[in-house]
């Protein structure tokens, strides 16, 4: 028997209003493809420069999944995400566990 494996997906470059209609719809996409009751996973790793445009889809996809009895996880966030989360306090917000990076 195997273990079924969450969905998952990798945001890669920019996640600013430049490229916000197609990472909407990966965002989305990803949650259509999750079962209720279960998550999947946004890999923020590859992000090198996020806005507000990106943030607030961020926030869209917890909310569409949340209403859809699912869960959207954002794992490997880049520095830049982490910059904006920090900057806007939003850390709290999403839930999500954030790996803090130490400038030494």
């Amino acid at each position: 028997m195997t273990a079924a494996t969450s969905p998952a997906i990798s945001l890669v470059g920019e996640f600013t209003i430049f490229t916000a209609q197609d990472c909407k719809a990966q965002l989305l996409t990803l949650i259509a493809g999750i079962p209720e009751g279960a998550g999947g996973d946004v890999d923020l790793s590859g992000v090198t420069e996020i806005d507000s445009a990106g943030l607030q889809l961020m926030l869209m996809a917890k909310r569409e999944a949340a209403i859809l009895g699912k869960e959207v996880r954002f794992v490997q966030h880049s520095d830049p995400v982490l910059e904006l989360i920090d900057l806007c306090a939003l850390a709290g917000q999403f839930g999500d566990p954030l790996l803090i990076r130490s400038n030494v």
